[in-house]
């Protein structure tokens, strides 16, 4: 593969096999894959986070994987910055750069460009979602429509995250969120990318996801939060809110029995992915869906032709 190849996005709900269809892809058109989860950057959290395993990143050369400390913040600008320099270095080596994670807001970063927003004060955003908490969605949109009209055509009724995330905006800037948009400048053209997205039906997801958690609990999933509490990380982190930190602390505190702790978390990962899916919906529309029990014949389907941008 040359320097002209496309880039490949990888995206679906948590536990839909993203990781392994990504070295499928990146072993048969010599790829290197790119972390695009929030939440894979920590370093002292590999198990809960669901990391590659060292056999496999030791096959395919891996980027931005469990290189960031669980103490500080990390922001999608910090991120877009480390991805556009690990694109730039794999395709020096006339490789192709796989990005595959389930953050939303990275993706659109990487095709969109990143809208310089001003950054709005913790207590301001936290004071908007107790508000929305309050109110509910359906009248936190009818507000937010009054505040910003450009907002009826752009985003979903029922779209809670974007919801908050404009009216934050609009309110503390006194600009329209799509304003910002416009303004903002694009890294690459959107013909540069090959854009999957892994479907996986709710009954298989709650399956695999139930696999998943059981499989995080007897590899280690209780020393990794154990240690994780040692660091005494501050509450105002990020870190505080990977799945199953807080339910694994309430069985080593004695508050609840390990079963419980695994339902929690089963349980709010399965939220997660829904919140996925909807972010799918609706900001994904234009990304080819691949059935998760077909990848490896999408696999076998993609021919390198169709990776090579058009001169």
């Amino acid at each position: 593969m040359d320097k002209k190849s496309k880039i490949i996005l990888i995206s679906g709900p948590t536990a839909s096999g993203k990781s392994n269809f990504a070295i499928k892809l990146a072993k048969k058109f010599e790829g290197e894959i790119i972390n695009s989860d929030s939440m894979q950057i920590y370093k002292e959290i590999k198990i809960l986070n669901a990391r590659p395993k060292n056999k496999e990143i030791k096959k395919i050369t891996h980027h931005l994987y469990g290189f960031h400390s669980v103490k500080n913040n990390f922001s999608t600008g910090d991120w877009l910055k480390r991805a556009l320099k690990a694109i730039k270095q794999v395709k020096k080596k006339n490789k192709i750069p796989i990005l595959v994670g389930g953050t939303g807001l990275y993706f659109k970063a990487i095709i969109s460009g990143l809208a310089k927003i001003p950054i709005i004060p913790i207590k301001y955003r936290k004071k908007i979602r107790e508000s929305h908490k309050k109110i509910g969605q359906k009248k936190f949109y009818k507000k937010l429509i009054k505040l910003d009209p450009l907002v009826k055509s752009k985003i979903n009724a029922n779209d809670a995250q974007r919801s908050i995330r404009a009216f934050e905006v609009k309110k503390y800037t006194k600009v329209s969120l799509f304003k910002w948009f416009e303004k903002t400048k694009k890294n690459f053209d959107e013909s540069e990318f090959l854009k999957i997205y892994i479907d996986c039906p709710k009954e298989d997801l709650i399956r695999r996801i139930n696999i998943r958690v059981n499989t995080m609990v007897t590899t280690g999933a209780i020393n990794e939060v154990k240690k994780f509490r040692r660091l005494k990380v501050k509450k105002d982190k990020s870190s505080n809110k990977i799945i199953g930190i807080s339910e694994i602390s309430k069985f080593i505190d004695g508050e609840q029995n390990i079963d419980v702790a695994k339902d929690q978390i089963s349980l709010k990962t399965r939220q997660y992915a829904k919140r996925q899916r909807t972010w799918a919906r609706n900001q994904m529309i234009d990304w080819e869906k691949v059935d998760h029990k077909k990848l490896n014949s999408f696999v076998k389907k993609i021919k390198i032709s169709s990776l090579k941008l058009d001169q």
